[in-house]
């Protein structure tokens, strides 16, 4: 895909971008940092940003609010060049791929929620010993960690 062109004057300064946005500047710098945005320099060596950097971020921020991490985000944005205008297909890429992040992530939270009153309601507190959830400590023999989940 080929690289978006600035237009100087339309681009944005960091403060505005952060104002617009609702994110601090360093955390602009973050993203930039991470790859997840891009800025373009002024003759007078100061970051602009195009307009369609604010949607960059929108979809970071929203993103980040249903528990996707940051690394995911990277991942599934890293697939486009920074600032270029997705089409409707790319966000339909996206979007899938992040409804079947969230709906295992939501399947484990359940399974997890399910679980909690049998694990702590006898009242034992043993996670070696509990004849109902963990007999003979037989999820030891996986490995560190949490097993059941």
């Amino acid at each position: 895909m080929k690289k978006e062109k600035i237009d100087f004057n339309r681009a944005l300064t960091v403060g505005e971008v952060a104002k617009r946005s609702g994110v601090a500047i360093s955390t602009l710098h973050f993203y930039e940092e991470k790859g997840l945005i891009e800025s373009y320099r002024s003759a007078g060596n100061q970051r602009r940003y195009p307009p369609v950097v604010l949607r960059y971020v929108a979809i970071i921020k929203a993103a980040q609010s249903t528990g996707i991490p940051l690394k995911e985000i990277q991942e599934i944005l890293g697939k486009y060049p920074p600032n270029s205008k997705l089409t409707a297909d790319q966000w339909h890429e996206i979007s899938t791929d992040w409804k079947v992040r969230l709906d295992e992530r939501i399947r484990r939270l359940k399974r997890l929620r399910n679980g909690l009153d049998h694990c702590i309601g006898c009242g034992c507190l043993s996670l070696s010993d509990c004849p109902l959830r963990n007999p003979d400590d037989i999820l030891g023999e996986k490995g560190a960690g949490p097993q059941i989940l």
